[in-house]
């Protein structure tokens, strides 16, 4: 059996107005966007810290600093290939990807699938390795009050033999 490793991530930005809402670099329509320095995509945040972590690398804040005029407004999906690098030059490869978007509105369910399609050939995986779910908080807390979104990922990368 392959050395395997865990990683978790968590990521969660305020809804702003003047911003696009970008999750899993998809551009979702939406009345507000997500503030950061980036392009904010907590999804793709929540998945890097993960993957990151799996290989003892630090975390996204270590990597692009947002003090860094490098990374004003780039997108999410630039820094995930460069942390999948990472990955890769630390000799693992991405198992699978099982995450979770928590936010109240607007309904995600139907932009999964275009998520998991662009996402995929970054990670260097299969589709079918990549889950994405969402959900709300029925009203509670900041995601259910409509202040912001955050997101979960858990991660399992391999040894590449």
């Amino acid at each position: 059996m392959a050395n395997v490793r865990v990683g978790l991530g968590y990521d969660a930005h305020r809804l702003v107005p003047g911003r696009p809402l970008i999750l899993g670099g998809v551009k979702i329509p939406h009345i507000l966007g997500l503030a950061g320095h980036s392009d904010a995509d907590v999804l793709i945040h929540a998945i890097g810290d993960a993957l990151l972590g799996a290989v003892a690398a630090g975390d996204l804040g270590r990597h692009f600093p947002d003090t860094d005029p490098a990374y004003k407004g780039i997108s999410s999906l630039i820094l995930l290939a460069r942390i999948v690098a990472v990955v890769h030059d630390r000799g693992y490869r991405v198992g699978n990807i099982d995450a979770t978007v928590v936010a109240q509105a607007p309904k995600l369910a139907p932009h999964i699938p275009r998520m998991v399609s662009i996402l995929s050939p970054v990670l260097h995986i299969q589709p079918f390795a990549l889950n994405i779910k969402a959900t709300t908080t029925e009203g509670m807390g900041f995601a259910g009050q409509g202040e912001g979104i955050a997101a979960y990922a858990v991660v399992l990368v391999e040894e590449i033999s």
